[in-house]
């Protein structure tokens, strides 16, 4: 019996990022996570709602700005003994056997070569690759290569497996091939592991896997509820209280996703001006056909988010950001994990071209607060031209460097295609046309 009730303890744990012009940079805000032997935990949220971050928190490979993390009963301060990671992208040396990759882990802790090779031949054979010992990478593919990863992993018997995204890079059916077996590996009691905690996106990944679900909010990250699985394993996906649980989170990310997300810095922070909210760089094609897709049949200007995107094969992070842009520009409402579109977003759906491009000029002009002053901006110059150094200044006042360059890329592809302005490339700098 553990003289300690948790495996893992994060508490009151925050993750900022100096910004010389400005307040710093909330990645995470009083997050406080726990896990216990025996189960399967699963961090649910979006792209950049730092998940991936809170993982190297937890394996000691970054130090929080404050809060602690509390390994096997004492305070991590530095990289966690009895912790192994999975990555999405396989991370393996292209040179070395699968063998060798396997026991590298082993030969950092100092094993014996005989034993290292005894123990990485059994992890290879648990996860299914017995056979494959002497094959390198490139020879396999890439369903295989992520087998070769977590070999590597659960030959160092690990208390605690860590495992960021580890199905994403997969095809759908070799990620649910490898789900199948890690899960049957786990019910059987034959992984050399004591706890799982995993990230991901993938909502009916996260239900199909987890005991608990811990869905984060974004910008700052935070945990926004935490959800109990109540189904045993083996889980049915296509079984009615399975299907609800899922709508049932899509619901809750819906509306916790009424507004775009503004990652702006910390409390003490000024609030951004209305021109400086994150916007999800979209393609308008893409735009355009969701509203045409939700427009016909079956849906007929409705649409249950799960079983659209299983129709669509989009994942939630491909999907919400789509809905959450029609939602800005009034062409479709997001609630309880639907998508509905606004009478505007019916006509969009029967117009010809050229009126689709003044319907989406006119909604970013009302709509999308940095595409009307950039416009403005425009207008008022005698050369009608104008740096994006300044729009990008006054973006990265307020949020990080990458939000800030995805929401001038999403502003340019949309200004563009509402012949708003246009977007000098060479120069960096937004124009109007000189036939205007």
């Amino acid at each position: 019996m553990d003289a300690f009730v948790n495996l893992l303890e994060v508490r009151n744990c925050k993750q900022a990022y100096h910004k010389d012009s400005a307040s710093d940079f909330v990645v995470l805000d009083n997050v406080d996570v726990s896990i216990r032997s025996g189960e399967i935990v699963g961090l649910l949220g979006r792209s950049g709602s730092g998940k991936s971050t809170l993982l190297r928190i937890v394996a000691g490979l970054l130090r929080p700005t404050s809060g602690a993390v509390i390994w096997r009963g004492a305070q991590l301060t530095g990289p966690a003994e009895g912790v192994a990671m999975v990555f999405q992208s396989f991370a393996l040396f292209p040179w070395l056997t699968v063998q060798e990759n396997v026991e590298l882990g082993l030969e950092a802790q100092g094993v014996a070569r005989a034993e290292r090779r005894a123990r990485a031949e059994d992890a290879i054979d648990l996860i299914g690759l017995g056979g494959y010992e002497d094959s390198y990478p490139k020879e396999m593919s890439g369903g295989m290569r992520q087998r070769v990863g977590l070999a590597r992993a659960l030959v160092v018997h690990p208390d605690l497996l860590l495992m960021d995204e580890p199905f994403s890079a997969l095809d759908v059916l070799t990620a649910e091939t490898l789900r199948t077996d890690l899960i049957d590996l786990w019910m059987d009691g034959k992984l050399p592991v004591r706890s799982i905690l995993m990230v991901t996106h993938n909502i009916e990944e996260a239900v199909l896997m987890c005991d608990r679900i811990l869905v984060f909010s974004s910008n700052p990250g935070r945990v926004a509820q935490e959800l109990r699985v109540p189904f045993p394993h083996p889980r049915n996906r296509h079984d009615a209280a399975f299907r609800k649980f899922v709508d049932d989170i899509y619901a809750l990310m819906t509306r916790r996703a009424t507004s775009m997300p503004a990652p702006v810095a910390g409390e003490a922070a000024a609030p951004a001006p209305d021109a400086v909210h994150a916007l999800h760089p979209v393609n308008t094609n893409l735009l355009a056909g969701l509203i045409e897709t939700v427009a016909g049949e079956p849906y007929r200007g409705r649409a249950d988010l799960p079983p659209l995107a299983a129709a669509l094969q989009l994942e939630l992070d491909d999907l919400l950001p789509l809905g959450e842009t029609l939602a800005l520009l009034r062409l479709a409402e997001l609630e309880e994990g639907d998508i509905k579109l606004t009478e505007t977003g019916r006509e969009f759906a029967q117009a010809e071209t050229d009126a689709r491009r003044e319907m989406f000029a006119s909604a970013l002009r009302a709509h999308v607060k940095l595409a009307a002053t950039i416009r403005s901006v425009l207008d008022e110059r005698w050369n009608h031209r104008a740096s994006a150094v300044r729009f990008r200044d006054e973006l990265e006042d307020h949020m990080s460097p990458g939000y800030a360059e995805d929401t001038l890329r999403a502003v340019i592809g949309w200004g563009r295609f509402a012949e708003l302005f246009n977007y000098d490339e060479e120069a960096d700098q937004f124009f109007l046309d000189t036939d205007e």
